[in-house]
């Protein structure tokens, strides 16, 4: 259910690191707690994050919900076609990026991030 070619925060967001990108979005787990996406707040380039981070903002129409970074970094780019069509992150989350960050934390905090197989027996519980 969960692609295995990406790893899982416990606050349900994925990552999917190459070399020192980094691609951020939540997962179908998250989406479907929050229910339909209404508004997505993101940051601007260039904002430095440090892992654990606030980044931005998911509004849906039973929540609002902070969104954290996986890992440190800097923001590189942003997705702003979600600010114009948020309820994407519904349809397809894991191919929904929010955020792409250029790597700066040290690979320790890659140790800290989950598995698919780790993050689907999480959200079991």
């Amino acid at each position: 259910m969960y692609p295995q070619d990406l790893k899982y925060t416990k606050d349900h967001e994925w990552v999917r690191i190459s070399g020192t990108e980094a691609r951020v979005g939540i997962t179908d787990y998250a989406q479907k707690q929050l229910g339909d996406v209404v508004y997505l707040e993101l940051p601007e380039v260039g904002r430095q994050l440090s892992k654990g981070d606030v980044f931005g903002t998911i509004e849906s129409v039973k929540a609002v919900s902070e969104l954290y970074a996986p890992v440190s970094g800097e923001v590189t780019d942003v997705n702003r076609a979600l600010g114009e069509k948020p309820e994407a992150v519904n349809s397809k989350p894991h191919e929904s990026w929010m955020i792409v960050m250029k790597v700066t934390g040290d690979n320790g905090e890659h140790a800290e991030l989950l598995d698919a197989t780790q993050y689907s027996e999480l959200t079991k519980s």
